[in-house]
């Protein structure tokens, strides 16, 4: 995995950092087909919508080169592990490739690391069993985290198959920082990627993420972000 640098990088590489979110609970399925139509005209990396909204997704988003993710356990991260299990696995057969899991945690902070380790892992392994390639994506919640426990999710995330830990729902009282993005990135080895999520705003916001080692990021704001680069950067629309 090659690290992307603010200073360098393409409009390109930038529009597919991010991945696109319809999370929040009163969107209308009319908000959720324009935030797919933008999604669509900007290219970015993904959607990432309500379990509810896959199937609408997948469909609006047929023959474009944007992935449909969704969120499992979210956004609390405390459903017993075979619904989560479940959820993955409909997710997939509705047609998402991404999938942002919260991981359990009042378990993590209670020190029960196997918990932790399995509840992830049971995403992971209905992803595999898909026989798709599904992208995994841990959800820490660092907001209720000491910098221990964020380090030991991270540890846990990795050893059952994970292919990104993640800052946040941005559902919680805080969302990404920079020092728990750095320290995310330093407690996983490089194969291991990093999501920013919470609060990324502004193309300033994204690219300062992106130095602290994300490699994706949601954001909500993402035609003005984009717009922004364009115009620092002279480029037509």
């Amino acid at each position: 995995m090659t690290l992307l640098d603010s200073k360098t990088i393409t409009y390109e590489q930038l529009a597919k950092t991010i991945d696109h979110s319809l999370l929040r609970p009163e969107l209308t399925e009319a908000e959720v087909i324009a935030g797919c139509e933008l999604a669509r005209r900007y290219h970015v990396a993904s959607v990432c919508v309500k379990p509810c909204h896959v199937k609408l997704a997948v469909e609006l988003l047929r023959n474009s080169d944007v992935a449909v993710g969704t969120v499992v356990g979210f956004p609390h991260g405390s459903q017993t592990t075979a619904v989560k299990a479940f959820e993955a696995r409909e997710a997939i057969a509705n047609g998402a490739v991404e999938l942002d899991m919260v991981l359990n945690i009042g378990e993590l902070r209670s020190g029960h690391a196997d918990y932790v380790r399995e509840d992830i892992h049971a995403v992971v392994q209905a992803a595999r069993e898909s026989g798709k390639h599904i992208l995994v994506k841990v959800i820490l919640e660092n907001a209720y985290l000491t910098d221990d426990e964020k380090v030991l999710g991270c540890q846990l995330a990795e050893q059952a198959g994970a292919d990104f830990v993640k800052t946040s729902t941005g559902f919680a009282p805080g969302g990404a920082t920079l020092a728990d993005l750095r320290l995310m990135r330093a407690s996983v080895s490089p194969q291991v990627q990093v999501k920013a999520a919470g609060g990324v705003r502004t193309l300033d916001a994204l690219l300062e993420v992106i130095d602290a080692g994300a490699t994706r990021s949601g954001a909500t704001a993402t035609a003005a972000i984009l717009d922004e680069f364009r115009k620092r950067h002279h480029l037509e629309g």
